[in-house]
């Protein structure tokens, strides 16, 4: 009975390890993040720290491919949940998604913002170290938060990571003022933790987040390739990353609100 015990976790184990088309994507997410750091340190952080005073072109050039690359990694994102809810996910699924998730939208978008504390001539390094600190933690809260909650269907609470993400990038982009931009990165970590609710990418929002993603490309490389207009192109772009993230709770809050008010008045026409 032992030997047929052994011979049996022996046929298991390998089924269990057997990855999925949907976490053969998760892991191209992974793959993303990871590269997104690799391109910050070595096209922004390293020529900042030699004192390369020619390296502008290449820091805008590695920024774009950074920020391009957790555009992927958004994509990678969704796909792998759509091809898992369409065919299947192997038992591994949900935590090769979370940890994909920790690199690519929370180290990568994180790094992003240190680096631009080091390398920003109005910035405050140690200040924006704690920013991007603030950021890393808002996103493993989240994911722990959704591995542990049941929520209803078709809804978020909090921000989602990737649009996190993107808009924490959007806003280091922008080159606003250091208190400005870090203000705006504290509330984007504070909504990626809140229990605003968010629509989940599905149907034709999926299709419209891909073609925002797609357009975001586009900005970014026409801005990296120092293209006519580029510079203003990138900042409308990440100016309506950043209104999307302001108006999409205060959406969810009226809808709240409505709902509120239609089941006070449905409970006042049902009382005797």
């Amino acid at each position: 009975m032992p030997e047929a015990d052994e011979a049996d976790d022996e046929e298991e184990m390998p089924l269990s390890l057997r990855l999925s088309i949907a976490d053969t994507l998760t892991l191209g997410n992974a793959t993303c993040g990871f590269m997104a750091v690799y391109f910050t340190t070595t096209g922004i952080l390293i020529p900042h720290l030699m004192g390369n005073d020619e390296s502008a072109g290449m820091a805008r050039h590695s920024a774009a491919t950074a920020v391009i690359l957790m555009l992927c990694a958004a994509v990678f994102d969704l796909c792998d949940g759509l091809v898992a809810r369409k065919l299947r996910s192997s038992p591994m699924g949900a935590e090769l998604d979370n940890l994909s998730d920790l690199i690519s939208f929370g180290l990568a978008p994180a790094y992003f913002v240190l680096v631009y504390g080091m390398v920003a001539d109005d910035a405050h390094q140690r200040v924006a170290a704690l920013g991007a600190i603030v950021v890393l933690l808002a996103v493993v809260l989240r994911l722990a938060r959704f591995s542990c909650v049941t929520l209803k269907d078709g809804m978020f609470q909090g921000m989602p990571s990737p649009f996190g993400a993107l808009t924490v990038v959007s806003i280091v982009l922008l080159e606003l003022p250091f208190v400005a931009t870090l203000l705006a990165i504290l509330g984007t970590a504070w909504l990626m933790v809140s229990r605003v609710e968010y629509p989940k990418p599905r149907g034709r929002l999926a299709g419209a987040m891909l073609g925002w993603i797609v357009l975001s490309m586009g900005l970014l490389a026409a801005w990296a390739f120092d293209a006519p207009s580029g510079q203003l192109l990138l900042q409308t772009g990440c100016a309506l990353q950043l209104v999307m993230g302001a108006v999409i709770p205060l959406f969810a809050t009226a809808r709240r609100v409505n709902n509120f008010r239609d089941n006070r008045r449905e409970a006042r026409a049902a009382q005797p």
